[in-house]
């Protein structure tokens, strides 16, 4: 029988964590990923269109995403709804989550707005009383197009975390 004090604890600690990305995100903090990300996080991007990266780490997943949202006057990264397992596959210090996203921004080029919307699916470690990524996948869900404010383009719905 799990502690329910223990589960509240950990569910706020996981959320805190979270807020704390969106926070990063939107300050473009890039620099500040590993006071979040294990060391060696796995990081799993599938973008739009089928293709997918992959990182190792906070350094090389901030030196494909900083450039990424420079081309944006304006960005601002919003948890829209999660839903967290703690005690994920039974280990009181892991757990994992589904959180909802968007991303509202604006072309530096062209000074037009775009909305994106995706999936994180995350592992997360306590080490030493404190959350941590430990793996990380995203998939973009839809974005408005290029070909105008009006349009939508869906991507392909992921595989979901067993929980």
């Amino acid at each position: 029988m799990t502690d329910p004090n223990q589960e509240l604890l950990d569910h706020v600690g996981v959320t805190r964590l979270q807020q704390a990305y969106a926070d990063l995100a939107t300050r473009r903090a890039w620099g500040e990923l590993d006071q979040l990300f294990l060391p060696d996080s796995r990081i799993v991007i599938a973008v739009g269109g089928g293709d997918t990266l992959e990182f190792t780490g906070p350094d090389p997943f901030g030196a494909f995403v900083g450039p990424s949202v420079d081309q944006f006057d304006f960005f601002e990264f919003v948890i829209l709804n999660t839903r967290i397992e703690t005690a994920f596959g039974g280990d009181a210090d892991a757990a994992a989550a589904r959180m909802w996203m968007a991303e509202l921004r604006q072309f530096a080029d062209s000074g037009r707005w775009s909305v994106a919307y995706g999936l994180y699916q995350d592992v997360y470690h306590r080490v030493d009383g404190r959350w941590w990524f430990a793996r990380r996948d995203y998939q973009s869900l839809a974005r408005t197009s290029l070909d105008g404010p009006r349009a939508l383009e869906h991507f392909p719905f992921p595989q979901q975390y067993n929980f």
